[in-house]
């Protein structure tokens, strides 16, 4: 800006002599103490949360952690149960020290400290061995040493919270009361501007609410359509009722992932920003109680760990979760682990419970000599109701039936196995389909060989049929298996050349759509299975989702802004590259165009 001038600077004077002489100021309000006050609030009250992120000095006591539980032995073999402690503590981090305390008589007292070279290697020992079973007498209680201060400053005086009144929210199944069964869905445009919720009615759509910027990333319906959650930078909000007001909200800084328990009774966050240093306590995965809205538990999140890291039984009485060597099955209300320990499985890489019973089904990876396997565990009595072992594995995915009368489990085998460096390749790829008759006594298993690629699996919900894409695109075929009661499952349809790469069974089964999603230009093909008809064919280009409402009288597709943003993205990076080699090319060319004038000459 340019500056004034001084004869302009003059004539402001003037004009500001010439003002009225009472229009002056009203004095400032005096904001000091008076004389004598002194505050009744601390300033743990006033911003705890700043203290709570204040550097703090290190005593070097954060890299220590005390292992509780470990066998009294004598002087004798002191030496021998070092060395088994050492292997197995050693895989979490660099040793620098370790204290066994003596009786006595020479023996040991039953704990031990081990210091790890950092604080953040000792809190990766405390995730993975805390309820560890050493044997069937021995099983872990892993501490941090800094947990001992923590635990000494309770307080002794404990004040009962201050109960909340019940605030009414009215009916919140009020759509299950439509005449025409008509369901609710809702949709994320223009950028995540704006979000709007619909009722499926005829001939249109009806709009029942619309807001701007409701939420920040994405929405998602709790599993009976209840609650509609909306993601915030500070947390997660539910909301529901005919106005769609706001139930209940959970304060979680940069929470990515949510998911619901089957009931609704709880909710599991999941940020990856929490950072459990600033408060001394897990804050990377949080469970909620729906109702009330408090929190239950926190954990702390494995980084090589698929979400959901944990996965809920039918009913919401468990949940449970897969760590180095064990499953650990949490039972509620009381978010502790049942019977107060974890399961030991050796090897175990994936579990899954069944939809309708407490039952885990987990598989073992090969080891040496030890096969693999898939075993039945029911709970709460832990019985091992069927196990079945598998030869020359090097994968497996599980396939539980909506009804729980069927596991399906597709086998990855191998003919020959390599290893190399660190690394194991396979070849000779062949499938199996090992098929779990639940509600037959004993528990019987079928076989089903399929030499080409699975592309994809999916159960008839309500049925005794399973679909099965297979084979390498565009050459892919979909064959459809149904089980009977003593029988191996037989095939009752092949389609040969179907552009399909997904499965969408109806929620109550007969019906099937043969999706060809995001590269397959998005055509659909929709099947009824009792007589195996093609009763309509149709295209949604550069389709990313297909979605069946409860009911199965209606089918949804889109193109995501999320999946379309991937597939535009890799093709601005194809088109750069080749944007990048014809500027090489020509730049080759102009070098070399005068030296090609002179040969022709």
């Amino acid at each position: 800006m340019a500056r004034r001038k001084e004869s302009d600077r003059a004539q402001q004077n003037n004009d500001d002599s010439d003002s009225n002489p009472n229009d002056e100021l009203e004095e400032e309000p005096d904001f000091d103490d008076p004389e004598g006050y002194e505050d009744d609030i601390s300033e743990q009250d006033l911003m705890g949360d700043l203290i709570r992120q204040r550097p703090k000095e290190t005593d070097g006591v954060e890299s220590i952690v005390v292992i509780d539980g470990v066998p009294q032995v004598g002087p004798e073999r002191i030496e021998k149960l070092q060395n088994v402690l050492k292997k197995l503590f050693q895989k979490f981090g660099k040793i620098t020290n370790e204290y066994y305390p003596l009786n006595p008589d020479g023996s040991t007292k039953g704990h031990v400290f081990i210091e790890y070279s950092n604080a953040s290697e000792a809190l990766e020992v405390l995730k993975g061995t805390n309820g560890y079973k050493f044997d069937k007498n021995h099983t872990f209680t892993v501490n941090l040493l800094t947990d001992f201060e923590k635990y000494n400053d309770i307080l002794d005086k404990w004040e009962n919270p201050v109960p909340q009144p019940f605030k009414e929210q009215g009916c919140l199944q009020y759509y299950l009361l439509d005449q025409d069964a008509c369901d609710q869905f809702s949709v994320v445009y223009e950028q995540g501007d704006k979000v709007a919720v619909y009722l499926n009615t005829q001939p249109e759509p009806s709009l029942l609410e619309e807001r701007p910027r409701w939420t920040e990333t994405l929405v998602r319906w709790s599993p009976l359509g209840t609650y509609l959650a909306t993601f915030h930078a500070k947390g997660i909000a539910l909301w529901g009722g005919e106005k769609f007001q706001q139930i209940v909200r959970f304060s979680h800084p940069g929470v990515q992932f949510i998911d619901f328990s089957p009931c609704e009774k709880y909710l599991v966050s999941f940020s990856p920003l929490a950072d459990s240093r600033a408060t001394d306590e897990p804050q990377a995965i949080i469970i909620w109680d729906v109702l009330s809205g408090l929190k239950r538990r926190a954990f702390n999140a494995d980084k090589s760990q698929a979400l959901p890291i944990f996965k809920w039984s039918h009913d919401d009485k468990y949940f449970a979760r897969m760590g180095v060597d064990m499953l650990s099955v949490y039972e509620t209300p009381s978010f502790g682990l049942l019977d107060k320990k974890s399961i030991k499985v050796q090897g175990i890489r994936d579990f899954a419970w069944s939809p309708t019973d407490n039952t885990i089904a987990y598989w073992v990876g090969e080891e040496k000599d030890t096969p693999a396997r898939v075993t039945l565990l029911e709970l709460p009595s832990r019985n091992e109701v069927r196990v079945k072992n598998l030869f020359s594995v090097a994968d497996c995915k599980m396939y539980w039936q909506k009804s729980g009368d069927y596991l399906c489990v597709k086998v990855d085998r191998y003919a020959k196995l390599r290893k190399d460096k660190s690394d194991i390749k396979y070849s000779g790829i062949y499938y199996n389909l090992e098929v779990f008759h639940m509600r037959e006594k004993q528990i019987p298993v079928d076989s089903v060989e399929i030499k080409e690629t699975i592309q994809a699996f999916a159960w008839e919900p309500v049925g005794t049929k399973f679909a099965v894409i297979h084979g390498e695109p565009p050459s892919t075929s979909v064959s459809f298996y149904e089980v009977k009661t003593g029988q191996t499952p037989t095939m009752v349809k092949k389609y040969e050349r179907k552009p399909c790469n997904q499965l969408y069974w109806a929620p109550s089964g007969q019906f099937i759509v043969l999706a060809g999603l995001r590269s397959m230009s998005g055509a659909l093909e929709f099947v009824d299975t009792q007589d195996f008809t093609v009763m309509n064919t149709g295209e949604h280009f550069m389709a990313t989702d297909v979605e069946w409402d409860p009911t199965g009288r209606y089918v949804s597709t889109a193109v995501s802004w999320w999946g379309h943003k991937e597939l535009v993205e890799k093709r601005r990076k194809l088109m750069q590259e080749y944007e990048d080699l014809r500027k090489q090319k020509q730049e080759e060319y102009a070098e070399q165009r005068r030296r090609r004038i002179e040969l022709r000459n």
